[in-house]
């Protein structure tokens, strides 16, 4: 494995994400905002610096994700590593920290709060923010807006809604020129766009990607494009299960064209078995489908500053 995938691995799971897959519990009175304690029997494990470090208030035993594994499972680091690739993107169902904004409205429900937020409008930031710096066309913007997958975030911002199976808004993700983030107290299960009866199975890692790729294939009417938000929650495969289950279903591993993309493909493959249903494997040419999307409108945008700078040929004054 190259130092740059193992660098990833370090930075993208939490430890607390080895801990609950290894059963341990969050003891909320003894924890603290810099220091989570963690529980399973006798056992106790301390997560420090924002979840990427750790020590066992018992022993001398500390370290990063990596040195968890080893301490908790008893493997060498080149098992260590299989351990933690398995679990990118996993989101522990009970958050270790929630950090509360003072200008956010925790006193009203998920649901509550997104209804709260206007729908983007033609000409608004949120529309230009996808218009102009992600490239996506107006009639996908459009048809997101209709499909109430959309609001307007602060600061011209997005939100992408997350919906359950019911309809029902969990959480949303955040994406603006400055910003990325997850709902406070909201949950990831599965971003929604196209037809909700649909057999073809798009799944992407964000929604700009869920988007992108539908604008890319001029939004087929057989398919539905979704985002898992970038994690893999429980809740986000027990929506991707059900989807799978669906009659002539064919799931497709729509994610990211890098290392992470590929356990996340692995994962959707191994359900579309146990399902019974279609499996394909899709990649970007680039990293993403938002890149792809952007590429392709390239060549468009050089003609227009092209057309732009060409000035009609200047008169010379008549002599004499």
């Amino acid at each position: 494995m190259e130092k740059s995938d193992v660098e990833e691995l370090r930075s993208g799971v939490p430890c607390a994400a080895v801990l609950e897959r290894a059963g341990f519990a969050v003891d909320r009175k003894e924890s603290t905002k810099r220091a989570v304690k963690f529980r399973r029997g006798d056992d106790i494990i301390i997560v420090i610096h924002d979840g990427k470090g750790w020590f066992d208030p018992l022993s001398d035993a500390k370290g990063d994700v990596f040195r968890l594994v080893e301490h908790l499972e008893g493997v060498r680091f080149v098992e260590a590593l299989d351990h933690v690739a398995d679990l990118i993107g996993l989101v522990p169902s009970e958050p270790v920290w929630t950090k509360v904004s003072g200008r956010t409205r925790l006193d009203l429900s998920i649901p509550e709060r997104w209804q709260a937020r206007r729908r983007p409008w033609r000409g608004s930031m949120t529309c230009r923010y996808l218009r102009d710096e992600r490239r996506l066309p107006e009639t996908v913007i459009g048809a997101a807006i209709r499909q109430d997958r959309l609001r307007e975030g602060p600061r011209g911002s997005m939100w992408a809604a997350h919906t359950d199976d019911t309809g029902a808004v969990t959480g949303w993700e955040e994406r603006g020129p400055k910003w990325r983030g997850f709902a406070t107290g909201g949950g990831k299960v599965l971003f929604r766009f196209g037809r909700d009866d649909a057999v073809r199975l798009y799944v992407t890692e964000a929604a700009i990607d869920a988007m992108s790729l539908a604008a890319i294939e001029e939004v087929r009417p057989d398919s539905l494009y979704l985002s898992t938000g970038g994690g893999w929650a429980p809740a986000t495969e027990v929506a991707i299960r059900r989807l799978a289950a669906r009659k002539g279903a064919l799931l497709v591993a729509a994610t990211d064209n890098n290392a992470q993309g590929d356990v996340y493909a692995g994962r959707l493959e191994r359900i579309a078995v146990e399902a019974g249903c279609g499996f394909e494997r899709l990649r970007p040419a680039a990293d993403d489908w938002n890149e792809d999307l952007r590429a392709m409108n390239e060549p468009e945008k050089e003609k227009r500053r092209e057309r732009k700078g060409r000035l009609p040929h200047a008169r010379r004054p008549r002599q004499g």
